[in-house]
């Protein structure tokens, strides 16, 4: 719970840009991470449910700001 708190006011203080920035390098990191958890096995699979919901936060944030 508290890494979703430090998400939630880290995205505050990011523009538009670094928003849009941080999206793609996570999505390329999620990307990388299922290629790699198809071929072997990840230690710990919950890294890409984790990656994949920041992402969703990052995209919320961004959609918030365009209807602002």
């Amino acid at each position: 719970m508290a890494k979703k708190e430090n998400i939630n006011k880290s995205l505050l203080d990011m523009s538009e840009a670094d928003l849009k920035a941080r999206i793609s390098e996570d999505q390329m990191r999620l990307t990388k991470l299922k290629f790699s958890h198809a071929i072997s096995p990840l230690e710990n699979p919950m890294t890409i449910k984790d990656l994949r919901r920041d992402v969703a936060r990052l995209h919320t944030e961004l959609q918030k700001r365009k209807l602002a």
